[in-house]
């Protein structure tokens, strides 16, 4: 019996044709998407070490044309922009590890169910995030505390993320079995033992989550700085990037004849050099905890 005198199999045979139907118009799709997103990226790194002209007129679409690497010497040549990546090195590095201890800290303090108060506690977490003293106040307070233009206002101030305890405290609750807080005071064990013992160890993807996050957010901190720093020894890659930028924007402007073409030349070539200068270390630093990153993101989103 085939399917032409078979109700049944001609109704399974619709089905297969419209599930792979479907099928392939995701897999369309989702080239589609996949193709918006990376190309920008594809375009930034090839326009780099093209001819300025030639991306200037459209005529840079799947390969440099003129390659050069002018803008990227060019930028390196400054040595403010080393100073620039030890400083941010720094900032990301300690930032990160201060917000780790305090957002996670918090959000296992918030996770415990014996804790007095603590809805009335994460309210006042969550109303911070919807309301805040704006820029003056905060820049008062940061400058009466003696925090204005040292290296601590870059990463001790604004340690705490409340999303961050969120997700964390969310991750806590699911994930943690509250029988092994109860397995751990039997053998004598206190809170602060619990937590470095037992709940970090068993924590490691909800950790690399926030380490990305707060990491990325420190490498890309540039507003901080250019409000709570004046000293140029103290500023991150992202504001000496900036600088660089600008002082060659406006020799371009300002000059005159062949030196001018070559300063609009060189800030051209420049304005691409400096996206991928300033984003290369962290796209090579994801791969490495995409893993992690992936499953803690899922993980606590689903209450069991």
């Amino acid at each position: 019996m085939d399917a032409a005198t078979n109700p049944a199999l001609r109704k399974s045979a619709r089905t297969a044709f419209s599930d792979n139907a479907l099928n392939a118009l995701l897999y369309v799709w989702a080239a589609a998407v996949l193709l918006v997103t990376l190309y920008p990226l594809y375009f930034i790194v090839i326009a780099s070490v093209s001819d300025p002209s030639a991306v200037g007129n459209g005529q840079v679409w799947l390969y440099p044309r003129g390659f050069t690497l002018e803008g990227y010497r060019e930028l390196l040549n400054h040595s403010n922009i080393w100073i620039g990546y030890r400083n941010t090195i720094l900032y990301t590095a300690v930032g990160t590890a201060i917000g780790l201890a305090v957002n996670l800290s918090a959000a296992y303090a918030l996770s415990r169910k014996d804790l007095f108060g603590r809805n009335t506690i994460t309210l006042f977490f969550i109303f911070t995030m919807f309301f805040n003293g704006g820029l003056i106040p905060t820049f008062l307070t940061i400058r009466d505390f003696g925090l204005y233009d040292t290296f601590l206002v870059m990463v001790l101030p604004f340690a705490v993320g409340v999303f961050d305890i969120i997700v964390a405290r969310t991750f806590f609750q699911n994930s943690i079995p509250p029988d092994l807080w109860e397995a751990a005071q039997i053998d004598g064990c206190g809170n602060l033992r619990y937590f470095a013992l037992v709940v970090l160890p068993l924590s490691k993807a909800i950790i690399s989550v926030l380490a990305l996050w707060i990491a990325v957010g420190h490498w890309n901190s540039y507003f901080n700085a250019l409000i709570y720093l004046k000293n140029n020894d103290l500023y991150p890659l992202q504001l000496i990037l900036r600088n660089i930028l600008i002082t060659n924007q406006m020799q371009s402007s300002m000059g005159t004849g062949e030196a001018a073409q070559i300063a609009l030349r060189l800030a051209n070539l420049m304005r691409y050099s400096v996206i991928i200068v300033s984003t290369l270390p962290i796209m090579c630093i994801y791969p490495f905890v995409q893993k992690h990153f992936n499953q803690g993101v899922m993980i606590g989103a689903v209450k069991n």
